[in-house]
């Protein structure tokens, strides 16, 4: 997002493990949204909470969570 806004290209890489077997996974994406998980035989799920922006009264979705 902070690509598209900047209009910049950015990309980084995400180091994060498995919550279920503690493996390393290593995600890369970049500012038009595509990915790459480096581990080819990962297959990880990503979680992404819908929120009403609206309705929310809380200071930020950290604080929902």
């Amino acid at each position: 997002m902070q690509g598209q806004l900047r209009k910049e290209h950015l990309s980084f890489t995400i180091t994060t493990e498995c919550a279920h077997c503690q493996r390393l996974l290593h995600i890369e994406i970049d500012s038009e949204l595509n990915y790459r998980v480096i581990e080819a035989d990962a297959q990880p799920l990503v979680y992404a909470p819908m929120v009403n922006f609206g309705k929310l009264d809380d200071p930020s979705i950290i604080d929902v969570f």
